[in-house]
């Protein structure tokens, strides 16, 4: 969070002289007057441009961390409410087969009544709470038909079922309402971030808008530096294993791929997935950053990375936090198109990188999916750097 200047009175001191009673409560009223026309409003109560640009960035960031909390608990929402659906099916299925069960010992019973057989043992059969209790403590399944004998083990088996899926369904029914109620608490979270950070900017003068914008600027321009360095770095280093190799090439007079044809073919391999992705990132620069959204026409940083990657045939989980976990962690140095770049030690940011340290992202709230440069909150805030596939 940002440190707003405080402001802290400031009196006159006298030290080490002895003062008259008259004299201290005179100068103490001195004091108290001072530290009144002090504490009026002035402008340097009010936080910087610098501070305001701090804070708001915190926000946006918070924001946004909270948005990876929203999209993973929506995702276990969704998850539990198939279980509890299935679970419900389940339990309304084996509610029939026990009534079907139920039916056809009644109509035992009722024979049983008909011939004048032991028809109330049955019928107590049937409003027992436990009937395997109830056989154990009778002779009835001695007096009962191989036919009987099978209805009513149907009859038990169906009943212990349909009382287990019962009380899962309940626990389920639980588990969901309380990550519903976890889900509320996020978006909420995530709407009051937000409405900190724009109640903030609405109350920057012209002025002092354009002194932000002068600011963003100027971190842009230092991030598209950095950028060219990386771009450099890479051009440099590639040349370098390119003249090596002719080398090698030189000295053994033989091509130098002997060792090397699989990793050709499985860079050659990443390569072709990842145009598709990153052809794809291309077609959505210009759509709004949307918390929560997958799109099509709008998306949040994971949700713009998790499509991308779809279209290539890869399958990324929808949190940052999961997908951080998918594939190889390779260096900054050798980063290559495709690859997933996070930000933030919490890890609620990531971008898709296209090459000369430059990334396609949906950046922020009220921002819109742009490549930048993968140095556009400086190096520091730089996570890993993972390739999916």
């Amino acid at each position: 969070m940002a440190s707003h200047r405080k402001w802290s009175p400031t009196g006159t001191r006298i030290a080490g002289i002895r003062t008259p009673a008259l004299a201290t409560a005179a100068l103490t009223s001195v004091a108290l007057l001072s530290q009144t026309a002090n504490a009026a409003p002035s402008a340097d109560s009010k936080p910087s441009i610098e501070e305001v640009e701090k804070k708001v960035d915190d926000l946006y960031h918070q924001a946004e961390a909270a948005t990876e909390k929203y999209n993973a608990t929506r995702e276990k929402t969704a998850q539990q409410r198939k279980r509890v659906d299935s679970l419900l099916d389940d339990v309304a299925q084996r509610t029939e087969k026990l009534n079907t069960a139920r039916d056809e010992l009644g109509s035992f019973a009722a024979a049983q009544y008909r011939t004048g057989a032991s028809a109330p043992d049955t019928a107590t059969l049937l409003l027992a709470d436990n009937p395997q209790d109830y056989f154990d403590q009778t002779q009835l399944m001695s007096r009962l038909t191989s036919r009987q004998k099978v209805a009513v083990d149907d009859y038990i088996t169906e009943q212990a079922a349909t009382t287990k899926k019962r009380a899962e369904a309940s626990q389920s029914l639980q588990t969901l309402t309380t990550t519903q109620s976890a889900l509320r608490t996020s978006k909420a979270d995530v709407q009051r971030k937000l409405a900190e950070a724009r109640d903030l900017l609405s109350k920057l003068t012209a002025d002092e808008k354009a002194r932000l914008a002068a600011i963003e600027k100027k971190k842009q321009e230092a991030a598209d530096r950095k950028a060219a360095e990386l771009a450099q770095q890479q051009a440099a280093a590639e040349k370098k294993a390119q003249e090596a190799a002719a080398r090698q090439q030189t000295t053994t007079g033989t091509t130098a791929t002997n060792g090397t044809t699989g990793s050709s073919a499985t860079d050659s391999s990443y390569t072709a997935k990842a145009d598709k992705a990153l052809a794809f990132a291309r077609a959505q620069v210009g759509k709004p950053y949307v918390w929560g959204a997958t799109g099509p026409g709008s998306y949040d940083c994971s949700g713009l990375t998790q499509a991308a990657w779809k279209t290539a045939g890869v399958d990324l989980p929808r949190t940052t936090w999961d997908q951080v976990n998918v594939g190889t962690t390779v260096p900054l140095s050798d980063i290559k198109p495709g690859d997933l770049v996070f930000f933030y030690d919490d890890i609620s940011h990531v971008g898709l990188y296209v090459g000369n340290g430059m990334m396609i992202h949906a950046p922020k709230p009220g921002a819109y999916v742009r490549e930048e440069s993968i140095f556009y909150g400086g190096e520091s805030i730089i996570h890993s750097v993972v390739r999916p596939a």
